[in-house]
């Protein structure tokens, strides 16, 4: 799955009270942009494990683990206190604008295609295979997918970074 780093708390932030006290056990509400319908957001640049929604935020004021990752989407983030009282509202947070994207995937040595959830430019991507630079000449973006000119082989680690 396609993930970015959100620009709102997204690596080490630090969450405060009106009066500056950290924001123990703060909360953060994650919805879909202008409406109440909850929208996920991820731990790890993977993107495979799910926060709490609402994020609990930890003793000192901050993500547990530390950072918020997000789909290409346009987000709400509602921060209240642990007694659930309104810090803050922000809408319309989106994901991307030129953030650097994470993609993770694992070859089974036939699938050649892999969807980046978001259409990219050649340019600005960067495939590895177990860790190891692909030269841009053994795949190809074709809309959201990425095309390999030869499948991964078999529980191969893919990770694809893309602006």
């Amino acid at each position: 799955m396609s993930v970015n780093l959100s620009a709102f708390g997204g690596v080490g932030w630090q969450f405060f009270d009106n009066n500056g006290v950290p924001l123990a056990g703060g909360l953060i509400y994650t919805y879909e942009a202008g409406t109440t319908t909850p929208q996920a957001t991820y731990t790890t640049s993977a993107g495979t494990v799910a926060h709490t929604n609402p994020i609990v935020l930890n003793s000192a004021g901050r993500v547990p683990g530390g950072e918020i990752w997000l789909l290409f989407a346009s987000y709400k983030f509602v921060l209240q206190t642990s007694a659930a009282v309104l810090i803050a509202t922000y809408d319309n947070v989106t994901s991307g604008g030129g953030l650097i994207v994470i993609a993770n995937f694992t070859g089974d040595g036939t699938t050649v295609s892999f969807n980046l959830g978001n259409a990219t430019n050649e340019n600005t991507t960067n495939v590895y295979i177990n860790g190891v630079y692909q030269q841009k000449n053994t795949y190809a973006l074709s809309g959201s997918n990425l095309v390999f000119s030869e499948a991964p082989p078999d529980t191969s680690s893919i990770e694809v970074s893309f602006t």
